[in-house]
């Protein structure tokens, strides 16, 4: 599959807007508290629902309906208007599968209109819930709660994908992603040649 990348303007009153607001005010609260309400009530449910209920089924099926509206809605919405990005995969008519990244267009100032409290906020909520999925999956696994371990991966699965996808958009193709890892691990390398050295020295 192939990557297509787009600088597109997601909304025509972006610009105008942008002039008007502070960079560390919340500007969509409803979309700011959606985007943490149904991946951490889908945790808190997980957590809770052995004390609450004795229902596996009913507890299975709160946890994966919260799950299917973060992912809805973290891809459709909380991720254009908190940060100015939009992921898709679409098949074409030959049957080949391509990756769609949009990103809010930078404004007239040269700034984008991304305000930096949503920013971390909309970060921050999809890296961190991801990662307690993948603790939750070790610790069903280990546990051996094998009937806890289809909606633990349903959990990594869905706010995994959500992950991956913004990644992508943020820095672009693979390559972009590899190249940046293979930066990072070289910048870390250095650093320790260098310290060492001057442990040496000293």
């Amino acid at each position: 599959s192939s990557d297509d990348i787009e600088d597109v303007s997601l909304f025509d009153a972006d610009d105008d807007v942008s002039r008007r607001s502070k960079k560390s005010k919340i500007r969509h609260p409803v979309a700011s508290f959606f985007h943490l309400f149904f991946r951490v009530s889908a945790i808190v449910v997980y957590l809770l629902c052995e004390l609450l209920t004795s229902s596996f089924i009913a507890c299975m099926v709160t946890i994966i309906l919260l799950l299917s509206c973060d992912f809805w809605a973290v891809k459709n919405v909380t991720g254009r208007l908190m940060v100015g990005l939009r992921w898709w995969n679409q098949v074409d008519d030959d049957g080949r599968s391509h990756w769609v990244f949009e990103a809010r267009k930078v404004s007239a100032q040269g700034s984008k209109t991304s305000s930096e409290a949503e920013s971390r906020i909309f970060w921050l909520g999809l890296i961190t819930c991801p990662m307690i999925w993948v603790i939750f999956a070790f610790s069903a696994l280990f546990s051996f709660k094998v009937k806890w371990l289809a909606v633990v991966v349903m959990g990594v699965v869905l706010q995994g994908a959500n992950l991956y996808g913004y990644i992508r958009c943020k820095v672009g193709s693979r390559k972009n992603l590899t190249s940046m890892a293979t930066n990072y691990l070289g910048k870390q390398f250095l650093r320790q040649t260098v310290a060492k050295e001057d442990q040496t020295a000293s």
